[in-house]
């Protein structure tokens, strides 16, 4: 052994953690948690929109009157009467009885974390190809590196993934002599992008994968967080054969109680709960308890409501600001729903390299490196609506443009030229690639 290292047990790892790095994300709480910090990076719901002392009673009741048994431990497949009442929030979506969704193939798991860590234990081998947008979740993308797999991307535009580019990739990995085992996608209001896959190429999607033999695994939490219009029916709503679907209450109910699930192919059901057993012996009976109590017993459908106006006029704000400050070159993505704009910085300018003296300004957002699992994306950023109030995010705004306005400054001195300008309304306008603007 050469060199020197401060971990004494780096010679004794399994190959597959040789691999592992924080997330861009997880680097940036520390910081981004200061109160003087305009935090644009989380992800982190509104929870202070929830009626929490109604909650707060409901959950003392709760163990007042069922602790004895939702204090113990549970079955590792999870409650059936929280998966008859996650089958009844599928079905707002139009995942119902009709798409073959039942409560028997439903497997409760510790966030939609859990799920996908479980999809990769089941169908992931060492070297084993993944396909997914470009950029994509960071979560999924420390799962797959854990798994030993390989993520290509598939770029995306402003409809969403294209599917020319998936047949491409899926034609590229067969004659490189690997195989590719799922495309993992968020085809409504994508985290990091915002985008939403068109109603057109839902079909085609499915319609490639399924001449490709290649399962699909769809990623939904922000689904029923549509601002301007109903989100187009899930892929899942529309193949039941070959299609898994993931989704939490941690974007539309509560992220500290860890409550996800998957719906899956009656076959693989009964090895998601071996494997699922594995990992955690079972999820928690209190947190499923609490759940299911607040879907059978307070107005949760007006909640979504709630969400979805307060996320409404915080995705505006975050856009004028937007449109109001940032320097010429610069674009974004427009979503319509979830929790996220995608920005696409002046050429030349590098989101990575830029944070520290954004920190010093005291406002923080996630560079796009972090989405990508070659590092690549250093002209992107990623922006949070979710959490700050209006007046916050427009602060937060008017210090980001003026610390890229610093940047550009400093390197026009240097001989870089600016791009030109990219504004408001042109995201997907350019070549089709991961610059989605």
């Amino acid at each position: 052994m050469t060199g020197t290292t401060l971990d004494d047990y780096t010679d004794r790892y399994a190959r597959r953690v040789r691999g592992m790095t924080a997330s861009e994300i997880r680097a940036l709480f520390a910081v981004a948690s200061r109160p003087e910090v305009v935090s644009l990076a989380g992800g982190a719901p509104y929870i202070a929109a929830l009626p929490l002392d109604a909650v707060g009673e409901m959950l003392n009741k709760l163990a007042a009157d069922q602790g004895a048994s939702t204090l113990q431990y549970g079955i590792g497949q999870g409650t059936l009467e929280l998966r008859e009442r996650i089958c009844e929030v599928m079905a707002l979506s139009g995942i119902d009885v009709g798409c073959g969704a039942s409560p028997e193939d439903v497997v409760v798991t510790v966030g939609g974390q859990q799920a996908l860590d479980l999809v990769a234990r089941l169908f992931l081998d060492p070297g084993d190809v993944v396909l997914a947008e470009g950029p994509t979740y960071v979560g999924a993308l420390g799962v797959f590196q854990s798994a030993q797999a390989q993520v290509v991307h598939v770029p995306m535009d402003a409809d969403g993934l294209i599917p020319e580019a998936l047949e491409l990739a899926i034609a590229e990995v067969a004659r490189s002599g690997r195989r590719a085992k799922f495309l993992y996608t968020i085809p409504t209001f994508q985290n990091p992008a915002g985008v939403t896959l068109s109603e057109e190429r839902r079909e085609r999607v499915l319609d490639i994968c399924e001449r490709a033999g290649l399962l699909v695994v769809e990623d939904d939490p922000y689904g029923q967080l549509g601002f301007d219009c109903e989100a187009p029916l899930p892929l899942r709503a529309r193949r039941r054969d070959g299609v898994f679907y993931l989704s939490t209450f941690s974007k539309t109910f509560a992220p500290g109680l860890r409550v996800g699930w998957i719906l899956a192919p009656h076959a693989v059901r009964d090895k998601l709960v071996i494997a699922s057993e594995a990992q955690i012996l079972c999820p928690s009976a209190f947190a499923q308890a609490a759940v299911t109590t607040y879907l059978s017993t307070m107005p949760w459908r007006q909640q979504l409501k709630i969400y979805r106006e307060v996320y409404r006029e915080r995705r505006d704000a975050l856009l004028d600001a937007l449109a109001d400050y940032m320097p010429a070159g610069t674009s974004w993505t427009e979503p319509g729903g979830g929790l996220f704009v995608w920005a696409t910085l002046p050429d030349g300018l590098d989101a990575k390299a830029m944070m520290p003296r954004a920190i010093a300004a005291r406002v923080a957002y996630v560079p796009g490196t972090g989405f990508f699992a070659d590092g690549t994306g250093a002209g992107h950023m990623r922006l949070n609506f979710s959490f700050p109030p209006p007046e916050r995010i427009r602060e937060g705004v008017r210090r980001l443009a003026s610390v890229m306005e610093q940047e550009t400054a400093m390197r026009e001195v240097f001989g870089t030229v600016a791009a030109p300008s990219r504004r408001r309304g042109q995201a997907g306008a350019d070549v089709p690639g991961p610059d989605l603007a």
